[in-house]
């Protein structure tokens, strides 16, 4: 299966790396400047540490050749938004007074001037700010960052390959800037861009880059012929240009399938494919065109997005069949491992049997240059590493840990009346009024309140021993009174207990549940300076006990309002999770699924009269490719609708999503049948409401006023004006007041103040409508 020119050609490589640092350094430092505390030279030399640790890591891992360009202060896209000049009018200013600063308005926002929108990166709990491009759209070409950072590597003695974002989906994912008609569409802008990336490329080549990864994640996406085209003119006039490296153009998260043949065809000198997956399916594919004789193919076998360890005689054995097709085949991983966390090995907590199946970035590395040895020496040269991999691939299939017999009975009985309401929405519609007797417009937060310092000093705390479970109750409802005293005041209608005992949404639950892991040190970047430590789904899922009922009742023993329970949704429970590869996520939706629905159900049964059950995650797991997707809004609303059915009509129940494109799922949302949706809506002008009533949808929802992944506190009027806007589409008696998402990563001074501003927003346009002493 190898041979001598194999042996010559393979090489270890990834397409990114996780930027944090082992412990949240470059998040430690970007927040010190924000505040002050941390000048913009010593945050630049923590970035420089953090990245020259990174090259380091991986050449000692096996990995010989090295992304740059791929670290950044908050996201990527942005990056190369600056990289082509396209900054909007509003930031222009600030850019080009302080460039750090100007850098991070863009991404957050100041108090006069709006940010970036934020969505999430393909399908996948990464986020990334949203190119805003128009007709008078001007790019103009600055490869500081990226030459900067190669010449870093290269001054280590390493071989590195910049990393950039591809011209074609870089403008597939930009909307039209505020202004701009929304029909606009970038892609006309392709012929103006690409002069900018022939003078990044050729500032690349003359600082001594031999390639130069081109990254398009958007041609795995169906895409009409024109998108088609304008990839292949891209690459075509890309690949012509006489002053450049060689062109490594990458895909990843699925097949490309016709898009394939476009860039097999295109004058590059090699593409990065995914293999793992939907995206096995390139390796047929790649055959179907003539694979790829003279050129390069950059193999990704190993799972970029998920933490088990690798299969090497299967990935071998697709390596083999790939040295037929290309004139010379490296090794990588699917994608960029900044999707998972660092190492497995600071992990000191996890049964060492189950550790033997993990696998975080730097193991992944490891995994990707024993491949690459083993392609290129043969599997002779790593015998001791494939008996070791198949003796703990068998270990985890064979684990007690893997699968209980009670909750694979309790899945196989369901019925689909289990996934039922008993009565119909309008039924359900006049119960809940009459019994929570709400205003028009009625005010509500989506669920959590900022977690202070000294919340997560008190669960510190408790971990370590230095106080004891008393001790710590008493700070959790000293926590909760302080919340609902704060939002009696403000005059909020539905209330929540803000979440104080909650470390995550997702880690919460996992912490309680049978059949899922928790890692101390597991941390991956959601947006900017937000990391999250999805837990790990090893085995099959069931509910030991209540998980929330104890504070949503004590919540509600201190007030007459209704106090919503608070749940993570189904979906969301494992699109947050790293989840086990071994069985179709379906089944494990129907088992997390039912596990939440005894917790709805003891909720109602403690006098819960409102229940939330965030899916967040609804849109962002919905698969790239048009053809797999209702399979997947399928068993996605089915576990929904089962999480939430076993409740009386007059308990109203409901959902929340944000930062996602939510037009592809409109039906879906609809077939989820929550009582009331809330989803984010204020940096992209409530267009969702646009979207929800142009599809008809016929129950209440609650478009965001306020943008909380900004600092910035919106004016009671800002709120009002977003208010009106979505009382266009949608009726008064159908509609909501509520921030885009949960206030957890907001402080307690920007709170106050904007949810005051929105209770008064709310109030003052509802003084304008008629029959505001009605009922809602």
């Amino acid at each position: 299966m190898t041979s001598k020119s194999a042996a010559a050609a393979t090489r270890a490589t990834v397409y990114g790396y996780p930027r944090q640092g082992g412990d949240r350094e470059l998040k430690k430092a970007v927040e010190g400047y924000w505040k002050g505390r941390v000048t913009a030279a010593a945050l630049r030399e923590t970035a420089a540490d953090l990245r020259r640790a990174n090259w380091r890591r991986l050449a000692d891992d096996g990995i010989h050749e090295v992304p740059t360009g791929d670290f950044s202060y908050y996201d990527h896209v942005l990056d190369t938004s600056v990289m082509v000049g396209a900054v909007p009018v509003r930031h222009r200013e600030a850019v080009e007074t302080d460039g750090l600063d100007g850098y991070f308005a863009m991404a957050r926002g100041t108090q006069d001037v709006a940010p970036l929108e934020m969505t999430k990166w393909f399908d996948t709990n990464y986020h990334y700010l949203v190119p805003e491009l128009g007709p008078d759209t001007v790019f103009a070409a600055d490869s500081t960052k990226q030459v900067a950072e190669f010449e870093e590597a290269l001054a280590l003695g390493l071989s590195p390959r910049p990393v950039l974002v591809g011209p074609v989906t870089y403008l597939l994912l930009a909307k039209p800037a505020p202004g701009v008609a929304a029909d606009f569409e970038p892609l006309t802008l392709l012929d103006r861009l690409l002069p900018v990336y022939a003078e990044v490329l050729a500032d690349l080549h003359a600082a001594g880059a031999r390639w130069v990864q081109l990254d398009e994640p958007a041609l795995v996406q169906d895409r009409t012929p024109a998108e088609l085209n304008a990839a292949a003119r891209a690459y075509r006039d890309l690949g012509a240009l006489a002053d450049r490296p060689k062109l490594l153009v990458a895909s990843y998260f699925d097949r490309l399938g016709e898009a394939l043949a476009v860039l097999a065809k295109a004058p590059v000198d090699g593409l990065a494919l995914d293999f793992t997956g939907p995206a096995a399916a390139n390796l047929q594919d790649l055959a179907a065109v003539g694979g790829l004789p003279g050129r390069r193919l950059v193999a990704g076998v190993v799972d970029g997005r998920n933490v088990w360890i690798n299969d090497y005689q299967q990935s071998l054995t697709t390596l083999g069949t790939l040295l037929g097709l290309a004139g010379r085949v490296d090794v990588a991983a699917s994608c960029s491992l900044l999707h998972v966390p660092l190492d497995a090995t600071a992990e000191r907590d996890i049964d060492p049997q189950v550790a033997r199946w993990l696998s975080f970035a730097r193991q992944k590395s490891v995994e990707i240059a024993t491949l690459a040895r083993g392609l290129a020496q043969g599997t002779d040269a790593i015998a001791a590493e494939l008996a070791a991999n198949r003796a703990d691939l068998a270990s985890r299939a064979g684990s007690a840990i893997t699968h209980d017999p009670a909750v694979r009975a309790r899945a196989a009985a369901v019925t689909e009346s289990d996934g039922r309401r008993e009565a119909s929405y309008p039924q359900r519609a006049v119960a809940q009024r009459e019994r929570l007797r709400l205003p028009l417009l009625p005010t509500t937060t989506i669920g959590s309140f900022p977690q202070t310092t000294q919340l997560r000093t008190a669960r510190a705390d408790l971990r370590a021993g230095r106080i004891d479970t008393v001790t710590y109750d008493k700070r959790i409802e000293a926590e909760i009174q302080e919340v609902l005293a704060f939002q009696e005041t403000a005059g909020l209608d539905v209330l929540v207990h803000g979440e104080p005992e909650r470390n995550d949404m997702v880690q919460y639950f996992a912490e309680q549940l049978t059949g899922y892991l928790a890692t101390r040190h597991g941390w991956v970047q959601s947006y900017g300076t937000r990391y999250v430590r999805p837990p790990i789904l090893a085995g099959d899922i069931s509910r030991p006990e209540p998980m929330t009922v104890r504070w949503t009742a004590y919540a509600q023993s201190l007030t007459a309002r209704p106090v919503k329970g608070m749940l993570t949704g189904p979906v969301t429970m494992l699109a947050w999770s790293f989840v086990r590869d071994d069985q179709p996520l379906g089944e494990t939706a129907r088992q997390v699924a039912l596990a939440l629905r005894d917790e709805v159900n003891d909720l109602e049964t403690a006098g819960s009269s409102v229940i939330q059950v965030d899916e967040p995650a609804l849109r962002e797991t919905l698969p790239l490719r048009a053809v797999d997707r209702a399979g997947y809004l399928a068993w996605a609303t089915e576990s929904f609708r089962l999480a939430t059915s076993g409740v009386r009509p007059r308990t109203q129940i409901h959902t929340h999503m944000c930062y996602a494109e939510f037009g592809d799922i409109l039906r879906a949302i609809d077939d989820l049948d929550a009582d009331v949706i809330s989803l984010e809506a204020a940096r992209s002008h409530m267009q969702v409401a646009d979207e929800l009533a142009s599809a008809g949808y016929p129950r209440e929802v609650g478009p965001g006023v306020y943008d909380i992944h900004s600092p910035r506190v919106p004016s009671a009027d800002e709120a009002a004006a977003l208010l009106r806007k979505g009382l266009e589409a949608i009726p008064a008696e159908r509609l909501w007041v509520n921030p885009d998402c949960g206030l957890k990563t907001r402080g307690w001074p920007e709170v106050r103040t904007s949810l005051e501003n929105l209770v008064s927003a709310a109030a003052e346009v509802r003084a304008a409508l008629p029959g505001t002493t009605t009922a809602h």
